[in-house]
């Protein structure tokens, strides 16, 4: 950093998920909504998706069922509508969120908060969740609020992001960032592979995390942004009467490899450098497939994605929670020269920043 210039610092990460592993189940039910001829693709899919564990608020039924047995929240269809899973939404996130919060209090002190950036795009709230969880935590009247919504997998990216300018202008800020997204709320009943292969990545998690000039951590670096041209219709949200329906294009990881191949945007990315110069890579890990693409495109070495992909399969995609629990491990790991964090989402856009370890 320049002189006189304010470094930003990710001093530490908080993680939760809910308590109910819903990936079995699921792979269970999706098998039973399409032909055998169709199943044995899904099998092979499933088995190569790098994922194990994928976790949900929405609790076993009382004999242990899963959500999409008898008794279950989706037992039977139509399935609930968008009104009683933004219920769930207001009631499961904040306390999820807390929970994230908690975490990260055995690891940090968190007082003195003055700005909490939220990030979430699995549900809908008013007063806003970034007021539940304030008044919650009981945070002062006085603390600065935002609210980063419907942004998708790199919506933490933007917030690490609003957290770090806030630094910058304001050095003695202590921001509280948390991303808590609730994916499982928003099963759609789909009979076709497609589909159901891109709801298998998705599962509940939060986290928290704690910005300030202070010199521990992680030192937050440059960000960049860029979108991938004629792209917009391969990742998106619809927002329906029975929840948000998610459309995952299987074209985006080779699309994801074909931007990485260009000269330009990998300089975007790496910050100009030789991607095997940089020893941390934080890469939302979006899908086995769009981690096979990064490390690929990049010529990484397996070890290079190491950490995303643990994520990936204790977790699942937990949109954009899951870039913070990527960090929760770097941060617990060997110290890093040059870091690239790097997740993508709607638009399809890719965001992200360099870091460093701190001094």
């Amino acid at each position: 950093m320049g002189k006189g210039i304010v470094s930003a610092y990710l001093n530490a990460v908080g993680s939760a998920v809910p308590g109910h592993d819903i990936h079995d189940a699921f792979i269970a039910w999706a098998r039973s909504r399409i032909e055998p001829r169709t199943q044995r693709v899904f099998d092979r899919m499933a088995s190569r998706s790098g994922i194990a564990h994928r976790w949900s608020v929405l609790p076993p039924t009382a004999d242990g069922g899963s959500p999409v047995d008898d008794a279950g929240f989706y037992a039977a269809e139509p399935h609930p509508g968008t009104a009683a899973r933004m219920t769930l939404y207001a009631e499961h996130a904040p306390d999820l969120a807390i929970r994230a919060i908690a975490a990260l209090r055995t690891k940090v002190a968190v007082e003195g908060i003055t700005h909490l950036v939220v990030a979430s795009c699995t549900g809908f709230v008013a007063p806003g969740i970034d007021q539940i969880i304030a008044r919650r935590l009981g945070l002062s009247s006085s603390v600065e609020r935002l609210l980063i919504g419907f942004m998708g997998c790199y919506a933490a990216v933007v917030a690490l992001r609003s957290a770090r300018h806030i630094v910058r202008s304001e050095p003695k800020a202590r921001v509280l960032v948390v991303t808590v997204e609730l994916s499982t709320l928003h099963l759609q009943p789909a009979n076709e592979i497609e589909p159901l292969l891109a709801m298998l990545q998705f599962g509940d998690g939060a986290a928290a995390a704690l910005v300030t000039a202070d010199a521990t951590g992680l030192e937050l670096g440059t960000p960049f942004a860029a979108a991938l041209a004629d792209t917009e219709a391969l990742i998106r949200w619809d927002v329906t009467d029975a929840g948000f329906a998610m459309h995952l294009s299987g074209e985006v990881p080779a699309r994801i490899a074909t931007a990485l191949a260009d000269t330009e945007f990998r300089a975007i990315v790496s910050d100009g450098r030789p991607p095997e110069t940089i020893d941390g890579w934080a890469v939302h890990a979006g899908g086995r497939s769009i981690l096979d693409a990064v490390e690929h495109a990049m010529q990484l070495k397996p070890e290079a994605l190491a950490a995303s992909r643990q994520v990936l399969a204790d977790n699942g995609n937990m949109s954009s929670a899951t870039l913070m629990f990527v960090f929760e491990r770097l941060l617990a790991g060997p110290p890093i020269a040059h870091g690239v964090a790097l997740a993508f989402g709607p638009g399809l856009a890719a965001e992200g920043f360099g870091f460093r370890s701190a001094p």
